[in-house]
Order: C-alpha cells, then sequence, then structure tokens
C-alpha cells in the first residue's frame, strides 16, 4: 500500500503480543464476537459514509457474508503478522478504490450529488471511531474497565490502526481525551441520523444473524449486550425498547460474564473467531443469500 507508519519495526506484529492494548482487546473472543454489530449500527448514522457504502457493494445480498469478511480482516490486521496483516490491508486497498462517487439523492444533511470516497479522511475517521469506541465499550463491558493510562495507550493503538488504513495521523485526535470530547460532540450532532435504508439493514444485520438453531439463545443474550452497550440516542434513532427491566438484566449477564470468563480455558477466552465467522457465511450461503431493502438515500 505504500503508508508509512510508525510501529516498531523489531516487531513481526504491527500489534505486538504483550505490549498492544488493541492486541489485548480486541484477542478477546467475546469482544470479537460482538464489537463489530455495535459498530455497525452506529456507523449507519452518518449518512454519506453508510450510503457511499451501499451504493458501491457487490455483495448487497449477501451482508453476512460481507459483514464476516470485515471481521475476519480486522483480526488479521490487529492479531496476525505484519505479512498477513500487509497482506489483508492490501485487499482492502483494493476493495476501497470501487467507493467513490457522487449521492443520486439526498441522504441526511448530505444534499443530491455530494461526492463520496473510501479515502475521504473525515469519513475515515468516523469509521475508526465506531471501531475504537465499540472495541473499548465492548471490553469494558465483558472484561474488566480500563485505566486512563490504558484507554490512551488503546487509542495509540487505534490510531495507528487507522493509519495502516490509508488514515493519515495528523487528521485524527491526538490523545483519547481529544478523541473522546470530538466523539461525544458526534453522538450529540444533528447531522446523525439513519436513513430509510439504515434503518431497515441495519439492525437486520446486527441482530438477525444466520446460526444454527441450537445457537439462536445464545444469540438473543448477545443481542441484548449489544443493545446495552448502544448510546441512549443511538437506541433511540432505532427504535429499540430500552426499560429498567432491560438494564437490569443487561448488567446481569455483563457482571456475570466478567465473574466467569477466568473460569474458561485461555483458548475458549482468548484468539480469533474464524470458526463463527465461517458459521454465519456458510448458513447464508445455503439459504441463498440475505433479502436486503431496496436503497433509498433520501431520509424520512
Amino acid at each position: 500500500m505504500g503508508v508509512a507508519v510508525s510501529a516498531p519495526l523489531e516487531s513481526e506484529h504491527y500489534f505486538p503480543p504483550g505490549r498492544s492494548m488493541a492486541r489485548r482487546v480486541h484477542g478477546e473472543r467475546s469482544v470479537g464476537l460482538l464489537y463489530g454489530q455495535r459498530a455497525l449500527l452506529i456507523g449507519a448514522l452518518e449518512p454519506l459514509t453508510y450510503t457511499g457504502t451501499m451504493l458501491s457493494t457487490r455483495s448487497a445480498d449477501r451482508p453476512f457474508e460481507r459483514l464476516a469478511r470485515t471481521a475476519r480482516i480486522q483480526e488479521t490486521v490487529l492479531l496476525g503478522t505484519r505479512a498477513e496483516a500487509d497482506e489483508a490491508l492490501a485487499a482492502v486497498h483494493r476493495l476501497h478504490r470501487r467507493i467513490e462517487g457522487r449521492l443520486p439523492e439526498a441522504a441526511g444533511s448530505h444534499p443530491a450529488g455530494a461526492a463520496y470516497s473510501a479515502f475521504d479522511p473525515e469519513l475515515m475517521l468516523w469509521t475508526l471511531a465506531v471501531i475504537a469506541d465499540s472495541g473499548r465499550e465492548m471490553y469494558e463491558t465483558m472484561v474488566r474497565p480500563l485505566s486512563e493510562e490504558e484507554r490512551e495507550a488503546l487509542w495509540q493503538d487505534y490510531v495507528l490502526f487507522g493509519e495502516l488504513f490509508g488514515l493519515p495521523r495528523e487528521e485524527v485526535p491526538g490523545s483519547h481525551r481529544e478523541f473522546s470530547a470530538w466523539w461525544e460532540a458526534k453522538l450529540d450532532s444533528p447531522d446523525l441520523q439513519a436513513t430509510p435504508h439504515a434503518l431497515e439493514m441495519a439492525p437486520l444485520v446486527s441482530f438477525r444473524q444466520p446460526v444454527p438453531a441450537a445457537a439462536r439463545g445464545n444469540l438473543a443474550v448477545q443481542n441484548h449486550i449489544v443493545k446495552g452497550t448502544l448510546p441512549p440516542r443511538v437506541r433511540e434513532i432505532f427504535g429499540i425498547r430500552w426499560t429498567r427491566a432491560h438494564e437490569a438484566g443487561f448488567q446481569a449477564i455483563a457482571a456475570s460474564h466478567r465473574r466467569a470468563r477466568h473460569l474458561f480455558p485461555r483458548p475458549l477466552r482468548r484468539g480469533r473467531n474464524d470458526v463463527f465467522f465461517d458459521v454465519v457465511t456458510k448458513a447464508e450461503r445455503q439459504r441463498g443469500g440475505t433479502p436486503t431493502p431496496e436503497l433509498r438515500a433520501g431520509v424520512s
């Protein structure tokens, strides 16, 4: 890709074992299984990024396969060797060259004709932000709270992660404190809204994964956790009902997982989630794809 990065050259990993907070966070299977759905829901609320991506995709009827492919690439970059990461990054770079154009209709505050590109730093920062906030939030929910120093180290790893995908370091908040202020302003912005397509599509992909019947109970629990970690405004936009009982259930599930996780063998707690990604991809292929809503750019 030809992107200059500041990762330590003496390591065979961009995110070295024992030193990288991002590796610690994303090496938890519970984080790897859940943060992507949360990131997808929040990410869908930036209409230009969302609509541009949907207009450019070649797998609109296979959204779960696309989600699994994205998750696999991110785990490869965060947990794999430099050689593995570089191969994945090159494939993403080729894919992103297709994602550019102009909106055929207005989308949120973006008028018809607004340009979009996968290499637009502002749009790339939004994509990085939903990943960063979701990874941290899911780790703190399912594993343990992070100290301010750990949050800062994690954010610096995410800055590198964005840089590897082509996001210039100077376009990114320099500290976790600066990022948090930026993030809160984005969540409060009136520009945060969903197109009709996003209102249908994002919850479908986040909560209705094709899994075997025996795993549907686990999926219901996972969905509850994802919903519980969402900012209240995001739940409101998507019409996700959330009561005191829902909150109590969420807190009980999260606390139980934090208490019990150390009882499980390390290979069950940590590692890549390829097996789970394969299950979802196979199930979608076997049923011939996933019916998805027709894309309409405008916001109701």
